[in-house]
């Protein structure tokens, strides 16, 4: 073991796989920090340029262009709220706070030393658990993911705002929205209106963008008051005091993202919520979520980083794709002769020996790459806004258009933007609108997937694991609605001594 373990790292060590990881890298941070250019079509567009390269630096190139574009995508969503990245969604609840109040530096330092801390604990789970991990998750049937997901969607508790009532109106609204388009198993259409460019259901990158970044703009406008100039350039610093404090978030959320990565299907973007839902169900200060809290952007980075290696633990051990970044990456094994599965890990141990090297100095080459990023891209806040917001503005509608190349998707891209505005107005949260319409088709396909292969009921308790997030489900709603009544009797109990004090 010990000289296919030296031989594969002897076979790593050229000119050729430093080159491609490190520009993988660099081309994934400025990918990802672009909104609406995601590392799913970074990896795509790479992989016809692999075509010619030695198999490992192909591969490389690839991962390195994944990992740096789960990272990229929060430079943006920090500074402008504009997620580059689905992933980097999350990020924006205390990250873009962070920065208008002048913490833009601080906010992409602890994000980038987030992604860093865990991608390398992604990777060493790839490395050391792959196949322990791999048949863990092979254990998962359609009852399994049900109440995966089901446990997920109470992160919508942790996420509503002030209000609970109006955040699972957002989170209904969102699982209302990812129904439309043709139903999976009759094939007939629901709330598509006759419109066939509703027929494939509302297009993720349009609806995250609307969301998110169209309100700014919007709100801009229509503001007579200047709003306050978000700091890009500012000096501040993560501390160590800080950065020890953030370093238990930053571990759960690299575990939570492990263990959603090695699921195949579930993504970094439900990793990353789940991490910050986690990190402010335990924290002693829940009510600083979502105004500028330097562990929500540390939660939120490291879940979804969290998932980069570990979604090759399925690609490589069983030759299961983890999600579509993975499903391209497995074409690029393929079109080299090279099978994911058993089997690679016997016929061609050296070359698996050696992507692991390429793999473990990645994470090393993103803190370097981030570094850099963060130093020119900071300058876009200090940009003035009446010239960035339409900067904004223009690759916006450059995003949406280049998903399907087709107008509509810029329409649907203003109307969830004029939605997300009016929800902003009211007080209603729009990151549970998001949850719900991620997480939404994945409930749905599950519970009817286990109802065609039993029409009992008790599918849904046959396994361990269902009576394991059966509880974690009872768990977290008791405790997300603790929550809430003791923060309406807090606040019952201090107006009514402020009626008091006023008598």
């Amino acid at each position: 073991m010990m000289s296919n373990i030296a031989e594969g790292i002897t076979l790593f060590f050229s000119l050729s796989n430093f080159l491609a990881i490190t520009v993988g890298v660099l081309v994934g941070v400025t990918v990802g920090a672009i909104p609406g250019l995601t590392a799913t079509m970074a990896v795509a567009l790479a992989l016809p340029f692999t075509f010619s390269l030695d198999p490992i630096t192909g591969i490389l190139l690839l991962i390195g262009i994944y990992k740096g574009g789960i990272f990229g995508g929060s430079i943006t969503a920090i500074l402008v709220k504009a997620p580059g990245t689905p992933a980097a969604a999350c990020t924006i609840l205390d990250g873009y706070p962070m920065a208008r109040k002048g913490k833009a530096g601080k906010a992409l330092k602890i994000a980038l030393y987030s992604s860093c801390t865990a991608d390398l604990i992604s990777n060493l789970a790839l490395i050391f658990l792959a196949g322990t991990i791999a048949s863990f998750a092979l254990k998962f049937g359609p009852p399994e993911y049900f109440w995966l997901i089901a446990f997920s969607l109470t992160i919508v508790i942790s996420i509503s705002g002030s209000s609970l009532m109006k955040g699972l109106m957002s989170g209904t609204l969102g699982i209302l929205v990812s129904t439309i388009g043709l139903d999976l198993v009759y094939g007939t259409q629901r709330f598509t209106f006759d419109n066939f460019n509703l027929m494939g259901g509302v297009s993720y990158i349009p609806l995250l963008i609307g969301l998110f970044a169209i309100p700014e703009v919007i709100d801009f406008y229509v503001q007579k008051i200047m709003p306050i100039a978000v700091k890009g350039a500012d000096r501040s610093r993560v501390s160590m005091p800080e950065f020890i404090k953030c370093l238990p978030t930053i571990i759960r959320g690299s575990f939570i993202g492990v263990i959603i990565g090695a699921i195949p299907g579930t993504g970094a973007t439900a990793a990353a919520f789940l991490s910050y839902g986690e990190a402010k169900r335990v924290s002693s200060h829940p009510e600083k979520f979502g105004t500028g809290e330097i562990v929500g952007v540390a939660a939120s980075e490291s879940g979804n980083n969290g998932v980069a290696g570990a979604t090759l633990i399925p690609l490589l051990a069983l030759g299961i794709p983890g999600d579509v970044v993975t499903a391209v990456i497995l074409g690029a094994f393929m079109l080299h002769g090279l099978t994911p599965g058993p089997l690679l890990f016997q016929d061609n141990i050296t070359i698996i020996y050696a992507i692991f090297a390429g793999i473990m100095l990645s994470s090393l080459v993103l803190l370097v790459a981030g570094s850099l990023a963060i130093r020119h891209f900071a300058k876009i806040a200090d940009i003035p806004r009446h010239i960035l917001l339409p900067s904004v503005l223009l690759f916006c509608v450059f995003g949406s258009y280049a998903v399907q190349n087709q107008m509509f998707d810029v329409l649907m891209m203003f109307a969830f933007g004029l939605l997300g505005f009016v929800m902003t107005r009211i007080g209603m949260a729009s990151a549970p609108f998001l949850i719900g319409f991620i997480l939404g088709p994945l409930f749905e396909d599950n519970l009817r997937r286990s109802y065609l292969i039993s029409e009992d009921i008790s599918i849904f308790f046959r396994s361990w694991i269902c009576w394991f997030f059966i509880a974690a489900v009872a768990l977290s709603l008791f405790m997300g609605l603790r929550r809430e009544w003791l923060a309406a009797k807090a606040a019952k109990s201090r107006a009514s001594s402020a009626h008091s004090d006023g008598i």
